[in-house]
């Protein structure tokens, strides 16, 4: 167990739960259409939508492990969405932990020609992110997990450097990767929903240990086979159609005040195609 003060109370280790999901695709590899191999020192490693097809079960699980275990991910009907007629709800009753500490894509992974950004419980305990000088959350466990939206997986420096910095021996590090155009992927991207309102309200200096529970919805968009244009459907999803519910403590004017701010349409660049603003800041997503 791993306190978590931002919260006020005891967190189950995020890498703990998630590996309990990790040991669900690899047991039942064959039914989720995922593949699974070691690679060269030894880590564990999870194709789940670069060389195989994966889906969408999939991505619900990829999603819950990008949380930490803390997250429940659903899919569902909404009548009246005609075009993108199916949609993913999330919701955590530690939001903080589960969003910020775990799910939040903030570690730059690379090496010569590889990059991908990497998510995941593993982030709560390696803990190199300035981020994590304002969180207090931190696990120790004796095995990790990171998710890549990546189409090959990690080299071996990549292996070795999430290892050391998590105090884990390779074997102990598993990559879960699967890249944004595949269904898993598009998926859990779109998952990110609540993590994107978590993102913001951190953003806005809202006190991180205000946020109680959180719960939040966004269309299934359609997967595509080009990078920018699948990466701009999803994101689209989130920005124009998502729906937040934040639960927090504290004063009126406070929540009254994050309420108002909160809605993507305070940005600048609203409106806009998510692919065309990311081509215009360089497609870089810190920027």
């Amino acid at each position: 167990m791993s306190a978590s003060e931002n919260t006020g109370r005891v967190t189950a280790s995020v890498n703990f739960l998630a590996g309990e999901i990790v040991d669900r695709l690899v047991a039942g590899a064959e039914r989720y259409r995922v593949s699974v191999s070691r690679g060269s020192l030894g880590e564990l490693l999870i194709d789940a939508g670069a060389r195989v097809a994966g889906g969408i079960d999939v991505g619900l699980l990829l999603t819950e492990i990008c949380m930490g275990g803390l997250g429940k991910v659903t899919l569902s009907h909404a009548p009246g969405a005609a075009k993108w007629p199916f949609w993913l709800t999330v919701a955590s009753n530690d939001p903080v932990v589960a969003c910020l500490a775990s799910q939040y894509a903030g570690w730059s992974l690379s090496h010569e020609k590889f990059f991908a950004l990497g998510s995941g419980p593993g982030r709560a305990q390696a803990r190199v992110e300035k981020l994590f000088e304002e969180l207090t959350y931190t696990d120790k466990a004796d095995r990790v997990t990171i998710v890549l939206e990546s189409a090959k997986p990690p080299p071996p420096e990549v292996v070795t450097k999430v290892a050391e910095k998590s105090g884990v021996s390779p074997e102990k590090v598993a990559f879960v990767y699967a890249p944004t155009h595949s269904l898993a992927g598009s998926v859990q991207v779109v998952g990110r929903v609540l993590e994107v309102a978590l993102h913001k309200a951190h953003e806005l200096h809202f006190p991180l240990d205000n946020i109680i529970d959180g719960i939040a919805t966004a269309p299934l968009s359609p997967p595509h086979p080009d990078f920018v244009k699948a990466m701009g459907r999803t994101n689209d999803a989130i920005i124009y159609a998502g729906r937040a519910h934040l639960f927090v403590k504290g004063p009126a004017d406070a929540a009254k005040a994050l309420a108002e701010k909160l809605p993507s349409h305070n940005s600048r660049d609203y409106g806009q195609p998510f692919a065309d603003i990311f081509k215009a800041y360089d497609y870089d997503f810190y920027k």
